[in-house]
């Protein structure tokens, strides 16, 4: 006898288009008509559509288009204009910010202009697209985890490009868009503070980071691994209890040592993955306005080494005197 068992889904069983529960007038604004994809069913649901977008979601997407277009052309200027160097380059390019030095004032486009256009758009695309988060919750009557999950990012994203900037009092702070200068200014910025890796909260970030993949990688492998016994049905495993959770919570207790439910897992996954945003943002939000070289303040408080002096003090060129 053939087992449903599977990493990816290899039956793809489906009827008629789900056209999803109605929610008054918000039900008769979905657009399109449901169409099933077998390579997105290799994934996941095969159904696309039907969308619906709402105010929000539109002026969400004409914002993030805007912003979008801004660094695109700004990054094509950069290299001339010329298209092949632009695909050639991509990676490598960016929109930078004002100059250090430059305060929190409205600077000229090609001095930083642009990005802080691009950051505005940017802003407000990512707020709308939350806002519609929250209302979709609240119509489909759900719980606001997602909406809060994704303030936790946005927090991370805000104190990068806005509140930090906003309390070291320089526009010149914030981070560039693009991918690898944004790599290269989380190591500058790591380097210019002496080590994030001594930062309290940085840590935590950490731990709450590998903690989410250890927690989500456990909890995906328990239910492919009882999915021959309907595990993937979880709602209906939490209210009665087949043997696809009493298997697995055997396995729990066998194996960690304490016994994850159904629901307990994707509280503690939960909890771990927005964490990781927020205390991260907590590090970087006090890394320069309150702790200025998170080596020294290691050293000070017992979790970095105190290394030895080697080499004897040095002349500083600039100040011509001796300077350790």
């Amino acid at each position: 006898m053939a087992e449903y068992q599977n990493i990816f889904t290899q039956v793809q069983v489906h009827g008629a288009g789900e056209m999803g529960i109605p929610v008054g007038r918000d039900t008769r604004n979905r657009v399109g008509k449901p169409i099933f994809n077998r390579w997105l069913g290799m994934l996941g649901n095969a159904q696309i559509g039907p969308i619906y977008l709402g105010v929000t979601g539109t002026l969400s997407l004409i914002c993030g288009f805007i912003a979008f277009e801004i660094i695109g052309f700004n990054m094509l200027a950069s290299v001339n204009w010329d298209v092949v160097q632009f695909v050639r380059q991509l990676f490598w390019l960016a929109l930078e910010p004002p100059p250090p030095g430059s305060g929190l004032g409205i600077p000229r486009m090609a001095e930083g202009g642009w990005w802080l256009l691009a950051g505005f758009f940017l802003t407000l695309s990512i707020l709308l697209w939350w806002t519609r988060t929250y209302l979709r919750a609240r119509a489909l009557k759900m719980g606001y985890h997602i909406p809060w999950a994704f303030a936790a990012a946005i927090w991370l994203y805000l104190v990068l490009g806005f509140f930090r900037p906003l309390l070291m009092g320089d526009w010149g702070e914030a981070v560039p868009f693009g991918i690898f200068p944004h790599l290269d200014w989380t190591a500058a910025f790591s380097m210019r503070y002496g080590n994030l890796f001594y930062n309290p909260f940085h840590m935590l970030s950490i731990a709450f980071l590998y903690g989410s993949a250890v927690l989500f990688g456990m909890h995906a492998a328990t239910i492919l691994a009882v999915g021959r016994y309907g595990g993937e049905r979880e709602i209906e495993q939490i209210t009665d209890r087949g043997t696809a959770t009493e298997r697995a919570a055997l396995f729990w207790r066998w194996c960690m040592g304490f016994n994850a439910t159904m629901e307990s897992i994707h509280r503690w996954a939960w909890w771990f993955a927005i964490l990781t945003p927020i205390t991260g943002g907590i590090g970087i939000l006090l890394t320069g306005t309150v702790v200025d070289n998170w080596y020294m303040w290691g050293v000070k408080h017992g979790i970095a080494p105190a290394y030895p002096e080697v080499y004897p003090p040095g002349i500083d060129p600039a100040l011509g005197m001796e300077a350790k």
